[in-house]
């Protein structure tokens, strides 16, 4: 075999769409996150005719009551957790290029990009607008760019376990029916009482709803079905998959938290349906994550797209031997 060295010209463009997502998420983020104030609150009428407190201040001044504290809960996650989490694994992956610090940079940009989807689509209209255009942009494009440079019919060749395993297909299953049992009697409810959606407030529809249920459920299954099938695609996603499902059990708590200090009253049921189902497959999904890198024995072995091989740190590699 031909040994290939894959220059890091490749990932000049990739990278800059990176450093602009690390940027933007600062300013985003930390300006979702000075607007928390529950002084300001007014009531509106919306377009189904129901009362509506609207938030009042900052960037989310013209978001619901309700839904503001859900917002800067995101915003704070992603400031604290993520952007340290992608600003690591960025310089990782510029200093080492592996296979590992690949499909933790794209697992990573992956939650960037369900974030980026959701604020741009789902809050109200701001001065922020174009930055969330920007966000979503760069985010989007940098995932595409960082799923084609990891080859995945290389991927099964560098893993020492056989996927997937019972528990990650249980997990997938699983994680994927959680999704439809929280948001589906939501929906299922506004329609036999021939209604919008109880929390659709000022806003015309659902982001998280449209997100999880017609792509991240299908995904999960998705995911299991290439796994099995042998296709290394089923790796990459299934490494984007357990990363944002972590990410989103840590995001709930935060967000809840913000909703009681905003005054909010959350019903028990609710937290338990709908935050505790997802802490746990957090829990479950970190678990998962471990134990999926543990199996990548030669974490060393950079895989172009021609098949060469760089086998320059090797020595690395025999430290997990």
């Amino acid at each position: 075999m031909t040994v290939k060295w894959k220059s890091s010209e490749n990932f000049k463009d990739v990278d800059l769409l990176i450093v602009s997502c690390i940027v933007l998420l600062i300013i985003v983020t930390m300006s979702g996150v000075f607007s928390f104030s529950t002084e300001k609150g007014y009531y509106v009428t919306n377009q189904y005719g129901d009362s509506i407190k609207i938030f009042g201040n900052g960037i989310y001044k013209y978001d619901s009551f309700f839904k503001a504290p859900i917002f800067i809960g995101s915003d704070a996650t992603m400031l604290i957790l993520v952007v340290p989490l992608l600003t690591i694994s960025f310089i990782q992956n510029i200093k080492k290029r592996t296979i590992t610090t690949k499909l933790k940079l794209t697992a990573l940009m992956g939650t960037v990009l369900y974030y980026a989807t959701s604020i741009a689509f789902g809050v109200t209209y701001n001065s922020f607008h174009l930055l969330y255009i920007a966000l979503f942009g760069c985010s989007f494009f940098a995932f595409i760019c960082l799923v084609r440079g990891i080859d995945e019919k290389k991927l099964r060749d560098i893993h020492t376990s056989i996927l997937p395993t019972k528990g990650i297909s249980i997990f997938l299953v699983c994680s994927g029916i959680a999704l439809f049992v929280a948001w589906l009697p939501d929906i299922i409810s506004s329609l036999l009482n021939h209604r919008s959606l109880e929390l659709i407030e000022v806003y015309t529809t659902e982001i998280t709803y449209v997100l999880d249920i017609g792509i991240i459920s299908p995904l999960m299954l998705l995911c299991l079905y290439l796994l099995k099938r042998k296709n290394g695609l089923g790796d990459i996603i299934l490494t984007v998959l357990l990363r944002l499902c972590s990410i989103i059990g840590i995001m709930l708590p935060i967000q809840t938290l913000f909703q009681l200090l905003a005054g909010i009253e959350l019903p028990v049921p609710v937290l338990i349906s709908k935050m505790g189902i997802f802490v746990v497959l957090a829990c479950f999904a970190v678990y998962f994550e471990r134990y999926y890198y543990k199996g990548i024995h030669a974490e060393d072995y950079e895989f172009t797209q021609e098949g060469g091989r760089n086998e320059a740190d090797l020595y690395i590699q025999e430290s997990y031997k």
